[in-house]
C-alpha cells in the first residue's frame, strides 16, 4: 500500500501529513486524532480501510506533538490553533471534498469546525469518542469515580482541591481510571502502531484540556457545542463503547442533538473503538463511506 509523508509550512513550524493509497474518485477521509497532544499513530490501524472502501486516508500530527512537536509556546494551545490547521491543511492538500472522522479531541475540533465555520465539501461526519461539552464529560467521568474505591475516590479528591497530582495514591488512582475506561494495554501481539513509542504534546495536553481526564480546566474549559448540534445537517456518524470515557449519556446527547445521526455502540470497547474492536469498526466505516460518497 502506497504512503506518501510530508510536512506542511504553519505559523513558522511544520505540521506532519501521512497519506495511505493512491488517489481515486471517491473522496478522501480525513482522520482527527485526540489529546490535545496525542498523535496519529493509534489510527494507522485503519489503514486497510483504504483497500476496502476505494480511497486515501489523510492522518496528520496536529501541531505540538509527534513529528509535528512543539513546546515552550503556551500561546498556541487553544481551539483556534488547530482549527486554523485543519483549514490550512485542506487547502494544502486540495482535500476540495471529503469525509471527516474526529476521535476524543479530534471530535470536538470536528464539531468545531463544523459549526464555527461552516466548511464546504463534507460529505459526512463521524464523531468517534468524543464529546459536545467539557463540563458534561467532567460530570460523567467524576460519576465513574464514585464507582471506585474509597482510597482512589480520596486521592482524587484531595489533588482536585490542592491542584496538586504528583502523590502517588493520586497517580495510582488515575491509572486505575485510564485502565477502566481509556487506556488499551498493549501485550506483544497487539498491532505495531498501538505499541510504537510517540512523542506525545504534553505541554499542549494541559495547557489545553487539564491535567487529566476529568478536569478540564485549561483553554478547553468553556468548551460547549450542545446548543449549535442541531445546526448540523451532514451525515453523521456517532461511535462509542459501552466503557468509553464517552459515556453512553455523552454519546446520546451527541446522537440525539443533530439531526439524523447514526449512533453505533461497541459492547465492552474502551476509549479507542477502533482499536479494541478494529475488524467491526473497519466494517462499519467502509459502510458508511460508501453509503454517503457523492
Amino acid at each position: 500500500m502506497k504512503i506518501t509523508e510530508g510536512y506542511m509550512p504553519y505559523l513558522g513550524y511544520r505540521t506532519y501529513y501521512r497519506i495511505v493509497g493512491e488517489k481515486t474518485d471517491r473522496a478522501p477521509l480525513l482522520l482527527l486524532h485526540g489529546g490535545p497532544g496525542s498523535t496519529h499513530t493509534k489510527m494507522e490501524v485503519l489503514d486497510p480501510l483504504a483497500d476496502l472502501s476505494g480511497r486515501q486516508l489523510v492522518m496528520y500530527d496536529q501541531i505540538g506533538c509527534g513529528n509535528s512537536y512543539l513546546d515552550g509556546h503556551k500561546e498556541l494551545w487553544k481551539a483556534e490553533t488547530w482549527i486554523n490547521e485543519l483549514i490550512e491543511l485542506r487547502k494544502f492538500l486540495e482535500l476540495d471534498t471529503i469525509h471527516l472522522l474526529g476521535q476524543s479531541w479530534g471530535g470536538m475540533l470536528e464539531l468545531l469546525y463544523m459549526t464555527g465555520t461552516k466548511p464546504q465539501g463534507v460529505l459526512s461526519m463521524t464523531l468517534s469518542s468524543t464529546l459536545p461539552s467539557a463540563a458534561l464529560w467532567s460530570k460523567e467521568q467524576h460519576r465513574r469515580i464514585k464507582m471506585m474505591s474509597q482510597e482512589d475516590q480520596e486521592a482524587i479528591q484531595k489533588a482536585e482541591e490542592s491542584n496538586d497530582y504528583t502523590s502517588p495514591a493520586y497517580q495510582a488512582a488515575e491509572e486505575e481510571f485510564m485502565h477502566r475506561y481509556c487506556a488499551l494495554d498493549p501485550g506483544p501481539d497487539a498491532p505495531e502502531p498501538v505499541r510504537r513509542k510517540v512523542k506525545t504534546g504534553r505541554e499542549a495536553y494541559v495547557t489545553a484540556w487539564g491535567p487529566n481526564e476529568f478536569t478540564p480546566n485549561g483553554t478547553l474549559k468553556d468548551y460547549d457545542v450542545t446548543d449549535k448540534l442541531g445546526r448540523i445537517h451532514t451525515p453523521t456518524l456517532v461511535v462509542s463503547g459501552t466503557q468509553d470515557l464517552c459515556s453512553p449519556l455523552i454519546a446520546k446527547t451527541m446522537a440525539d442533538g443533530i439531526p439524523g445521526a447514526r449512533w453505533e455502540l461497541f459492547d465492552g470497547a474502551r476509549h479507542t473503538c477502533y482499536v479494541d474492536q478494529t475488524d467491526k469498526y473497519l466494517k462499519m466505516m467502509t459502510s458508511w463511506l460508501k453509503e454517503n460518497d457523492r
